[in-house]
C-alpha cells in the first residue's frame, strides 16, 4: 500500500530515450502544485503504480491491461509505432518462421515486449518456442538459444554492433501481421487522482502535450543529448524519434485492443481488458 508522507504529486518518467520528448520540455515546477519526478526503468514505474505509490507515469501496456480497472489513460500520449519500432529486436541466426519451436531468450526489463514475441511467435508463426528469462546481453543471450529478444537502448546499442544475426523488428511484423501499430507505453493515471484531482490532471496533460509539440517541432537538443549520452549519429536519432508515433488516436487505440484480445485468449492475462482514456469532458462533467 501506499505510504506517501506528503502531498506532493508524484509523476513516473521511464529512463528509455522513447519517453524523452514528452519529458525534454516538461517541468514539474511550473505546475500550479508541488510536483516530482520519479525515474525508473519500466518495471519498478509499473510496481509503483500497483501500489499507488505515484499518482502519474508512463507505465508498459502490458502492465497497463493486467490492473487497466485502476486507472485510466492520458489522451493522446504512448510510445507506439506503425511499423518498425527499431528499438525492440529479435535476434537470430535464422528467420523467426525458421525457429519458431526453438528455444528464445528474453530481456527480464519489458513484459509487453515478451508478450507482443509470445504472440507472434504463436499467433502469426503457429509456433511453440521455449522462453528462458536473461540479463540483456547479446552474446550471454545466444549462446544457448535460437534467438534473443532486446529491447530500448540494449537493443539499439546490439543493432549497431551486430555482424552476425538476422535482427528482426516486432512492431514491423506486427503491422505486417494486423494491419495495426503497437503500442508500448501509456500515460496511467490513478483514478482515484483523476476524480479527485481533474483540474490539476488537466493542467498535467497539457504540459505533457506541451512537452511533446515542441521536442518533434525542434528535434535538435534531443538528438544532441542521445548522442553525448548513448552515442550513435544525428541522422540517426533524428529518423529514430521522427520514426515513433506518441500520439493515441484510434488506430493506435484498437491495435492495442487487439493485442489485450490475444493476450487474454493465450491466458497470459487473466482477464478482457478496457480502455479508459480521460479527456477534460470529464473535468467539464465534475464542474457542473
Amino acid at each position: 500500500m501506499d505510504n506517501r508522507e506528503n502531498d506532493d504529486i508524484l509523476i513516473g518518467k521511464i529512463k528509455y530515450t522513447n519517453c524523452w520528448p514528452m519529458f525534454h520540455h516538461f517541468k514539474p515546477d511550473a505546475l500550479s502544485q508541488k510536483a516530482s519526478l520519479v525515474t525508473e526503468v519500466p518495471s519498478l514505474l509499473n510496481r509503483r503504480m500497483f501500489e499507488g505509490a505515484l499518482d502519474i507515469s508512463p507505465v508498459s501496456s502490458f502492465a497497463f491491461g493486467y490492473s487497466a480497472e485502476q486507472f485510466v489513460l492520458l489522451p493522446d500520449l504512448s510510445v507506439s509505432s506503425n511499423g518498425p519500432v527499431n528499438s525492440i529486436l529479435l535476434f537470430s541466426r535464422k528467420p523467426p518462421e525458421q525457429i519458431r519451436n526453438g528455444v528464445i531468450a528474453l530481456t527480464n526489463t519489458s513484459a509487453t515486449s515478451v508478450n507482443l514475441l509470445k504472440i507472434i511467435m504463436e499467433k502469426a508463426y503457429g509456433g511453440s518456442p521455449t522462453y528462458w528469462d536473461s540479463e540483456p546481453d547479446l552474446d550471454l543471450m545466444m549462446a544457448n538459444s535460437d534467438a534473443a529478444l532486446l529491447i530500448g537502448d540494449n537493443a539499439i546499442s546490439a543493432s549497431w554492433h551486430n555482424q552476425e544475426f538476422i535482427v528482426t523488428d516486432l512492431g514491423e511484423v506486427w503491422k505486417q501481421w494486423t494491419g495495426y501499430g503497437m503500442t508500448f507505453a501509456v500515460w496511467a493515471v490513478q483514478k482515484s487522482f483523476a476524480e479527485n484531482r481533474p483540474e490539476l490532471l488537466a493542467e498535467v496533460s497539457r504540459a505533457f502535450q506541451d512537452s511533446k509539440r515542441r521536442s518533434l517541432s525542434d528535434l535538435s537538443s534531443l538528438v544532441e543529448v542521445a548522442c553525448n549520452e548513448i552515442g550513435g549519429t544525428r541522422d540517426y536519432w533524428r529518423h529514430y524519434f521522427n520514426n515513433l508515433c506518441y500520439d493515441f488516436n484510434e488506430q493506435m487505440q484498437n491495435g492495442l485492443a487487439l493485442y489485450f484480445s490475444y493476450a487474454y485468449e493465450m491466458g497470459l492475462l487473466e482477464h478482457k481488458v478496457r480502455i479508459n482514456v480521460w479527456n477534460e469532458n470529464m473535468l467539464t462533467r465534475v464542474k457542473e
